[in-house]
């Protein structure tokens, strides 16, 4: 699998820059910018990081297209606030999620 290349596939998806992704994952743009113009591949710590800013483990991310969930618009909504979310309030919210 072109790791890279899955990523940009589920950046575009989303219709995120390069910036929101790197954002959302807790880690540099930079870092983001150089995996792409110096084709390098990412650490497991850092692919573990991108895969919580899309809110997908990293399981799913290695899994094959014909895995992949499609999503409503309020699903898709749901997931790209969830990676603006900061991981302490993450727990909170699934603590209250789960006792619904």
């Amino acid at each position: 699998m072109d790791v890279l290349r899955r990523i940009a596939w589920l950046r575009d998806e989303r219709g995120w820059s390069n910036y929101k992704l790197a954002k959302a994952a807790g880690i540099s743009q930079t870092t983001i910018g150089h995996m792409f113009t110096r084709n390098t591949q990412p650490s497991i710590a850092t692919l573990e990081s991108i895969c919580d800013g899309f809110g997908i483990t990293l399981s799913q991310f290695f899994s094959d297209d014909n895995g992949m969930v499609s999503l409503s618009g309020e699903q898709r909504e749901l997931l790209d606030r969830w990676g603006t979310i900061p991981k302490e309030q993450k727990v909170i919210l699934l603590e209250l999620l789960k006792k619904m």
